[in-house]
């Protein structure tokens, strides 16, 4: 058994734990690559996510040998054969645990982004990995939890060892495991696509899964508005927006930098949110220009459900349109469409549909898939620039095709040695750099009549 990704891992494992939603289970991560894996069990079951952060206490000078872990609450799990026969001295263990116990707090802190824990007391507790190896960290996650006062713990993960599942069962009421390779080596061989999870990414699944549940965390109890500051049209104003894009509401977030003279409208791609990480970065450097952003998600948490919807092209640049009119009915700032992914053929067949004069001013793919834009690349007239990964060989060459059929003003950007999505060291600061000089080079214009 192979996963392609760690969605696809935590969706083949939300099926074999579907049995204990009527039991109204939290669902908690191991960091950082558990949270991918978690996020598609809590969304599968409906149930609240939040990361547990575990912290071992390696006797000094031998690391790797655990002599307790910590967790938030206070918790604190020693083993006293252990610390007796490392022979250790008192201030060396207190000198670790002080250090794992700084460390604990300042990653719950970065991954929570000031949120409360969701409370486990009395509740089902799933902790989910996106694979075992010795079990040490699973199993301190489970020690943790049950003294945190969960009722009932299960151990989940998609793919382990048969002799550290033997002993995970020890440790949790229920272990869940897809599968268990006699030959095994490294979670990694049984993942396609096992690469890092960045702690960005751990953020951005912890805020979407505390706004699909309804609430919680910081800001809780204040919903979206209108930028307007009411249902009617109004000046624009930075904040939380709620956008009525034919009679659904689209969460968003705007950005308004004192003189912005123009507005880009981020849509993003497969499998991605208002809270991507890459596209936030993005919109910084441009709020930083002087430029206005709206981040905002073309569908509902309902309909990200269902994979196909991504690919509705149809839908997804009805809804961008939508969200245009929107905008154009508060401001007549020009304004720019920046799209990733899939949202770039929905920006460039926004763009093409458009209406002239409407001050859609340039169009920026980054990573995008314009060739699904099909026949409408013909149409767009606003200037495009397509940036790629130069080792994103596979969506190059589709955005080589697409851009032989574009007859507007355009460019292709290719980001040396960078993959699809743009991690490499320096990478995503060059998409940033390119998309800012583009926006401003004909946003400008635009806003000049020129």
């Amino acid at each position: 058994m192979f996963f392609t990704d760690r969605t696809d891992a935590g969706a083949r494992l939300a099926g074999a734990l579907r049995h204990l939603e009527r039991e109204a289970p939290v669902v908690l991560g191991l960091p950082r690559g558990g949270v991918p894996v978690a996020f598609e069990v809590a969304r599968a079951l409906g149930a609240p996510l939040d990361v547990i952060v575990v912290r071992k206490l390696g006797v000094p000078y031998h690391r790797e040998l655990g002599f307790g872990a910590i967790g938030e609450g206070g918790v604190r799990i020693i083993s006293e054969d252990i610390v007796r026969s490392s022979r250790a001295g008192a201030k060396e263990l207190a000198a670790v645990e002080q250090a794992e116990q700084e460390n604990l707090l300042r990653q719950a802190h970065r991954f929570r982004e000031g949120r409360s824990r969701v409370p486990v007391r009395g509740r089902t507790v799933i902790v989910v990995d996106d694979g075992i190896a010795t079990g040490a960290t699973a199993a301190a996650a489970c020690e943790v939890v049950r003294a945190q006062g969960a009722a009932r713990v299960v151990l989940a993960a998609p793919v382990a060892p048969p002799e550290a599942l033997a002993w995970l069962r020890t440790e949790a009421d229920e272990v869940v495991c897809l599968y268990a390779p006699p030959a095994f080596r490294a979670v990694g061989e049984w993942y396609q696509d096992f690469s890092q999870t960045p702690d960005e990414e751990v953020v951005s699944l912890l805020a979407r899964a505390t706004e699909q549940e309804g609430g919680g965390g910081a800001g809780a109890g204040a919903g979206p508005r209108d930028a307007a500051g009411g249902d009617g049209a109004g000046p624009l104003a930075s904040g939380p927006v709620a956008v009525d894009a034919g009679g659904v509401s689209l969460a968003g977030d705007l950005t308004l930098p004192g003189g912005a003279g123009a507005v880009v409208l981020f849509a993003h791609g497969s499998g991605s949110s208002r809270h991507s990480p890459r596209n936030r970065a993005v919109a910084t450097a441009l709020n930083e220009a002087g430029l206005g952003t709206l981040l905002f998600d073309l569908l509902t948490p309902a309909e990200e459900a269902r994979r196909a919807n991504v690919f509705d092209i149809d839908t997804l640049a009805g809804r961008l349109l939508d969200t245009t009119r929107w905008l154009r009915s508060r401001s007549a700032l020009p304004f720019g469409y920046f799209g990733a992914s899939t949202g770039a053929a929905a920006a460039l067949q926004a763009a093409a549909a458009a209406p002239a004069g409407s001050g859609v001013g340039a169009v920026v793919s980054r990573g995008g898939r314009p060739d699904l834009a099909g026949p409408h690349l013909a149409a767009v007239r606003a200037p495009t620039l397509l940036i790629v990964g130069g080792r994103d060989t596979t969506v190059l060459d589709l955005n080589e095709q697409a851009q032989r059929q574009l007859s507007c003003e355009n460019r292709l950007e290719v980001v040396p040695g960078a993959t699809h999505l743009f991690e490499e060291p320096g990478a995503l600061d060059e998409v940033s750099d390119l998309a800012r000089d583009w926006f401003l080079g004909h946003l400008r214009h635009t806003a000049d009549g020129t």
